[in-house]
């Protein structure tokens, strides 16, 4: 264990035994307080109060924080002590993570999002697969190797939904990741194969077609279009 692990583990291990989670908050600041605050790009955290108590819902977890004050909790999972921020700018709320070495300073860590906002992946688990193109493609312009986007990923999704024989489900998957991937034979393959699957054949053989103007040597989308165009 390092010497920041060693600090972050004495650390917790005071606040449980000095800190009392018998802070009192204010209606105004649990109205002010509660919501969703941006961790990264496809991921939010939680903030909601039970029994005036300050917990928060982190990647399908539930937990307790620590009250140090009523504006300062400590959160074991993140390895972090944080409190509620505004910009003085922008007027925008924030997480803000504090700083052990500098306790003055402060950053704009995870910004406070609307209740009506969702994530791209909680889009596309809705199956809203327009919309969660759109966040998807903003992830994209601002960094095209997130790991996000990443092909590989998308594709094993849609073969999830293959294997279930939800053919709807898996070509809204790989046609997002067709949008995402255009140079991707392999996206269309994979494409090619669902519409296949569901019987639609005249799309089936469009995206083999373009799976094959990407690379001559797709043998799979070269020997279907054959058969395809005999059948004609």
């Amino acid at each position: 264990m390092n010497s920041k692990s060693i600090r972050i583990v004495l650390l917790f291990t005071t606040l449980l035994f000095c800190c009392s989670n018998s802070v009192e908050y204010s209606e105004n600041f649990k109205n002010n307080t509660s919501g969703s605050y941006l961790y990264n790009q496809d991921d939010v955290i939680e903030i909601f109060y039970e029994k005036n108590k300050l917990k928060l819902k982190w990647r399908e977890g539930v937990m307790t924080p620590v009250s140090i004050d009523t504006n300062e909790f400590f959160v074991a999972d993140m390895y972090a002590k944080l409190h509620f921020v505004q910009h003085p700018e922008t007027k925008e709320h924030y997480l803000s993570i504090m700083s052990e070495e500098n306790e003055g300073h402060i950053t704009y860590d995870y910004l406070k999002v609307p209740d009506t906002y969702k994530t791209p992946s909680t889009l596309l688990k809705e199956g809203d697969y327009e919309k969660a193109l759109q966040g998807y493609l903003l992830i994209r312009e601002k960094d095209s190797t997130s790991e996000f986007i990443n092909e590989r990923e998308f594709n094993r999704r849609g073969y999830r939904h293959i294997r279930k024989k939800e053919y709807d489900k898996a070509i809204g998957v790989l046609k997002l990741n067709a949008v995402l991937h255009p140079q991707s034979v392999n996206v269309y393959d994979s494409l090619a194969e669902a519409y296949l699957l569901k019987g639609d054949s005249l799309q089936a053989f469009k995206t083999y077609k373009k799976a094959l103007e990407m690379n001559a040597g797709n043998n799979r989308a070269k020997k279907f279009i054959e058969a395809y165009s005999n059948m004609k």
